[in-house]
């Protein structure tokens, strides 16, 4: 089978797209991760900061709530470069509990727990 030069140049070409797409879909959004709620009561606000930054920022569930059991996938913008991060929650009484550096390049779900009085989380 002969290819002439025109075929094999867009062939290359075709197969240097692909490849420089599939990194972009690898790197976006690397810090990506599930929440479960797992405390025994309904979330009102999340927030996640970068651990370097004094500000938590907006609640990533706006309008929304996480009752208990549930969970909810967090997003990060690719530009994002950070990978220890800050959580923190808050019940509808506005008791708050926060758990700090979570490597999220490293953990896709964190399961978060109250019991006797204390806040734990498990990673995967």
């Amino acid at each position: 089978m002969k290819l002439n030069y025109r075929t094999a140049i867009v062939s290359l070409m075709a197969i240097l797209a692909i490849t420089l797409l599939g990194t972009t879909i690898a790197r976006a959004g690397d810090q990506d991760f599930t929440l479960v709620n797992d405390t025994g009561v309904e979330i009102h606000h999340v927030y996640i900061a970068p651990h370097s930054s004094d500000d938590w920022g907006e609640d990533v569930l706006g309008e929304d709530t996480l009752e208990d059991g549930a969970s909810v996938d967090i997003k990060f913008s690719r530009k994002e470069k950070a990978a220890l991060w800050d959580l923190k929650i808050t019940d509808k009484a506005g008791n708050t509990i926060e758990w700090e550096k979570l490597n999220l390049l490293e953990i896709s779900k964190v399961t978060i727990h109250y019991k006797n009085g204390k806040g734990t989380a498990s990673v995967e």
